[in-house]
């Protein structure tokens, strides 16, 4: 009992012991080489202090948005004293089977980037607190940290209107995605207000990448041969935007004198290549999610309800960038 007392007193050591019997356990322990067993240490205080990240990527693409995110997560993690494991999902239609799995007792908790989860989680383990960044839906009795995504993308669009600009395309993410749909319904309502209404066929959808960007980019312009180029796209995030940028340059077009493009997220990417973009604060989602997660850890193991928020919502900026300048006096065609 003594030299349990004095290994997990802590630095200010424990009550029990006195100062001096506390420095010769510790004095043996370092002749010994004893480490404490994590794994014991948890069974009884039925804590590990280690928390998960779960995620699901698609393609090879470096993903910018996880990485973004997830730094917060570490940061928030070294200040709460805890450590942090990724956890990869080939689809979230594996949740129900994979997450309870994860929560056997590894991590007190786990932090979800982006879920897509059915309406019904009867197989959610309630022992284990769950936190989302950008579920898709919310989910009751969980956490979800996000940005405005339709009031961000009004905002964009608002700005591109100010400037001048009047055909603007938006190469949405995919369809019945949540925040995709909600930056389109931005852009629409922008336009609304200003009593406009978009080009036909100037919205159209893409995967959320660099390559989904090009593609949807390049087959857009394809179909359009010998109409008006846009005087500015907007695109679903930074990758998107970036693809578009490469296609047009690809094309002989320049970015911003002939046609601008601005982006979603303000990533890495986006940082380096001066992208005009809205920023959503990714990293404080990440450090925000952690200290919601162990608030609810916390509470759960004194048996106390947590009262906080269940939807927290977090301002956006938009961001100026070298992709972006005032239209051209003269519209151009698309060759």
């Amino acid at each position: 009992m003594a030299v349990s007392s004095a290994l997990n007193g802590g630095r200010r050591g424990s009550a029990r012991v006195s100062a001096e019997t506390r420095e010769r356990v510790l004095a043996a322990a370092q002749r010994l080489r004893y480490r404490p067993n994590a794994t014991a240490r948890a069974l009884a205080s039925q804590r590990t202090n280690a928390i998960g990240f779960v995620a699901n990527f698609l393609g090879e693409e470096p993903n910018l948005y996880f990485l973004e995110v997830f730094s917060g997560v570490i940061q928030g993690a070294a200040m709460a004293g805890q450590t942090a494991a990724v956890f990869t999902l080939g689809a979230w239609a594996e949740a129900a089977v994979r997450i309870p799995a994860l929560c056997d007792g590894r991590v007190d908790g786990l932090i979800l980037l982006g879920p897509r989860l059915p309406g019904d989680l009867a197989w959610w383990p309630q022992h284990t607190p769950l936190v989302s960044v950008h579920a898709d839906p919310l989910v009751s009795g969980m956490v979800n940290i996000e940005s405005d995504d339709e009031a961000a993308a009004c905002e964009m669009v608002r700005h591109l209107i100010a400037l001048g600009h009047r055909r603007i395309l938006h190469v949405a993410g995919p369809a019945g995605m949540a925040g995709a749909d909600r930056r389109v319904e931005g852009y629409l309502r922008a336009h609304a207000e200003a009593g406009l209404k978009p080009a036909a066929g100037h919205v159209v959808r893409a995967e959320l990448s660099v390559d989904g960007g090009r593609d949807a980019m390049q087959a857009w312009l394809g179909r359009r041969r010998g109409r008006t180029l846009p005087e500015v796209v907007f695109g679903c995030n930074d990758a998107i935007a970036i693809g578009c940028v490469e296609t047009l340059r690809s094309r002989g077009l320049r970015v911003p004198d002939d046609v601008s493009v601005v982006g979603y997220d303000h990533n890495l990417m986006a940082r380096a290549v001066h992208l005009a973009t809205v920023r959503q604060p990714l990293h404080e989602m990440g450090r925000l999610a952690v200290e919601m997660l162990v608030r609810r850890i916390d509470a759960l193991r004194l048996g106390e309800p947590d009262t906080g928020p269940s939807n927290i919502v977090l301002p956006t900026e938009l961001i100026a960038g070298a992709t972006l300048a005032a239209p051209r006096r003269t519209r151009l065609t698309i060759a």
